[in-house]
């Protein structure tokens, strides 16, 4: 028997209202996923607003530092800023002192030395000798410590080395013996001759000055 010769309604009618019934499931079924796909995309929605809104707070974040410069300098600006000092004013500290002690003798740490201490430093032994050196390098690096702090607001000191070295040596020449060396316990105020101060300016442009703008472009940007 042929399924068009039930014609009295049963397995028939029952297969359609099963149909029916699963049909109506599987409409719910979809409406469901639907949903939940639409759910879904709001919330990919909303991270990706939020994720945009991060990036434009974090660039705008890192725009202001930039344009402060290291007013609240983190562990890493610190680091930076402590080995651009350190790697410039050594450099610059060991190659003043080479220079001075191949050109006027190896007593020359005794002579720093008595610009705190007085004249009776020439008489001195082993600690003056390191006290001296010690006064030496406290300079280099102080010295190396204004260009650095210079440089957090005159941003062309490190994008310009050679000139801002050359010219921060000439005045480091200048400071010391205009202001350090008269107020010295050795109250050394001059007459300087003129091959003596072109010498000491070119010498100190090279030996402290580049030494110490190249370090801080090299190590603290």
């Amino acid at each position: 028997m042929l399924p068009g010769d039930w014609s009295d309604g049963g397995l028939p009618a029952r297969t359609e209202a099963l149909l029916n019934v699963s049909r109506a499931r599987l409409n719910n079924v979809i409406s469901e996923v639907f949903r939940a796909f639409q759910t879904l995309a709001q919330d990919f929605s909303r991270l990706a607003e939020y994720r945009g809104n991060a990036n434009c707070k974090q660039t705008k974040g890192e725009r202001e530092d930039r344009m402060s410069g290291d007013s609240a300098p983190g562990p890493l600006g610190k680091r930076n800023a402590l080995l651009a000092i350190a790697v410039g004013g050594g450099i610059a500290g060991t190659l003043d002192l080479l220079q001075a002690c191949i050109l006027f003798g190896w007593r020359i740490p005794l002579v720093i030395a008595a610009g705190l201490l007085g004249r009776q430093a020439f008489q001195g032994g082993v600690g003056t000798y390191v006290l001296g050196i010690t006064l030496h390098f406290f300079i280099a690096c102080s010295a190396a410590a204004v260009y650095y702090a210079a440089s957090r607001k005159l941003r062309f000191m490190t994008e310009h080395p050679l000139v801002c070295g050359l010219f921060f040596g000439a005045a480091v020449q200048e400071v010391m013996n205009l202001f350090v060396l008269p107020l010295s316990a050795l109250h050394a105020r001059g007459p300087y001759k003129l091959h003596d101060l072109i010498l000491g300016l070119l010498v100190h442009m090279v030996v402290v000055g580049l030494p110490i703008s190249y370090s801080v472009r090299r190590f603290a940007k």
